[in-house]
């Protein structure tokens, strides 16, 4: 999750939180792509989770990174909670339940991308080695039961925990048992934002699919390819989903400050302390009025703090935020950016993405959303299925990389990263399914191997 943001300049009116999004818009030259993403530590050995305090913790990890690469502590009270790269690299952070994240630096090429993955990766190791600390690529906990799972000293956490039980049944195995990689890329103008984040809601779902890797809870199998997709289903629909009204006409960045100001809030945050207000309404900070804040403005601060408590399938910020795929093991992350920068980042692959999905309805949209977890490429649309869709889309996305022509040293271009997503097309699998396979062949009806082959 991000980096709660610092700017107490008072906020006035409801266009300077429509002109704070629009500021994001960019010149294709300045494009970038950034792409985070979450792995569950373990105890080497007796695959247990990883608690943040002791000489083998979570905290000894972040002290160790931070050490080792100079950045800056993210403290919280006595706690360190994350590290940042002053020089605008990118950030480490941990996920409620200890998972520990990356948010890498908005880069110009996939193959910086995968560069920084495997700097980041060989430092972890270098840390988290001394301490029998690995990190296993899933997009669910196989194993451990929600009560087994640490909790992360963080504010905003202990508010969501208590709030998130109110609003639907999954929201904690959401918050403490999943892990996902995601990708961040700009647009150019109010309209390229609304056709990428139109394309990018519709075809989430293969995505999805393509990424699937959560069949396992405590041990067994779930009955889902990706249940962390299905966990989203029941975690908080006022804050998640697949936002059907982005594809009625007038559409812009005023229409998402509208939807945002109408989800209810989690916190403020003042200074150090993180003031529970969950439930309530960000109108009324932004008046205000609001009862816990009386007399105060909201700021931009609370205003980019509260976009990051939104939780639909794409996000709007200032960049769009794809967030429907599974986490998995190292090789698979890069294929997340190659996919959507291919797709949405080249106007002929953005154009003929756009005419495969522009005719579908709200419903068929949300029933194909639905279908995927358990189905997988199995789901359908207009009877065509997600399997027949996913090649379609990877070809759109190998053209549009190839036409981007950007190589690396060897003279490769960004395609090579679409290779792993390529093996499962052709094979007709989900990763979850191939997870399954082994799990009732050599693994013997047990997850515990998982913590070798899908370790980092």
């Amino acid at each position: 999750m991000a980096r709660d943001q610092i700017d107490m300049t008072p906020i006035e009116t409801r266009d300077e939180l429509v002109a704070w999004l629009e500021a994001g818009c960019k010149p294709k030259s300045d494009w970038r792509i950034g792409t985070e993403h979450e792995k569950f530590a373990f105890a080497v050995g007796r695959h247990e989770p990883v608690p943040y305090q002791g000489p083998r913790g979570i905290r000894a990890l972040l002290d160790g990174m931070r050490m080792l690469l100079g950045w800056e502590p993210i403290t919280e009270g006595p706690n360190i909670i994350g590290l940042f790269d002053v020089t605008g690299g990118g950030a480490i952070s941990l996920e409620p339940g200890g998972q520990f994240e990356l948010s890498g630096a908005p880069v110009e090429t996939v193959h910086q991308t995968y560069t920084e993955l495997q700097a980041h990766l060989a430092q972890l190791r270098e840390v988290a080695a001394p301490l029998d600390i690995g990190f296993l690529g899933l997009g669910m906990s196989p194993k451990w039961t929600r009560a087994e799972t640490p909790q992360m000293p963080k504010g905003r956490y202990k508010i969501m925990t208590a709030y998130m039980p109110k609003v639907g049944k999954l929201g904690l195995d959401m918050m403490y048992r999943t892990c996902t990689v995601q990708t961040n890329l700009d647009f150019v103008s109010e309209a390229d934002m609304v056709k990428k984040l139109r394309v990018s809601l519709a075809l989430q779902p293969v995505a999805t699919a393509l990424f699937a890797n959560s069949p396992f809870t405590e041990g067994k199998p779930n009955g889902f390819l990706s249940f962390r997709s299905e966990i989203w289903r029941d975690t908080d629909p006022d804050r998640s989903g697949m936002l059907p009204w982005t594809f009625e006409p007038g559409m812009s960045f005023e229409r998402w400050v509208d939807y945002a100001l109408d989800v209810p809030m989690y916190f403020v945050k003042r200074g150090d302390a993180y003031i529970d207000v969950a439930g309530s309404s960000f109108r009324d900070l932004l008046a205000g009025k609001h009862p816990a804040l009386p007399g105060e403005r909201a700021t931009m601060s609370d205003w980019a703090n509260h976009l990051t408590t939104i939780f639909p399938e794409v996000r709007l910020k200032r960049y769009l935020e794809m967030r429907g795929a599974d986490s998995g093991p190292w090789r698979r992350l890069p294929a997340l950016p190659a996919f959507w920068v291919g797709l949405l980042y080249d106007e002929p692959s953005l154009d003929a993405a756009w005419s495969l999905v522009k005719d579908w309805s709200a419903e068929e949209r949300q029933k194909l959303r639905d279908d995927v977890p358990k189905l997988g490429f199995k789901a359908s649309i207009r009877s065509r299925t997600v399997l027949e869709l996913a090649k379609e889309c990877m070809a759109l996305a190998q053209r549009g990389l190839a036409r981007r022509d950007r190589v690396d040293a060897t003279g490769c271009d960004e395609t090579r990263y679409l290779d792993p997503l390529r093996d499962y097309v052709e094979r007709g699998i989900t990763p979850a399914e191939e997870l399954l396979q082994k799990f009732h062949g050599p693994w013997k009806e047990s997850v515990e191997p998982a913590f070798a082959e899908y370790a980092y």
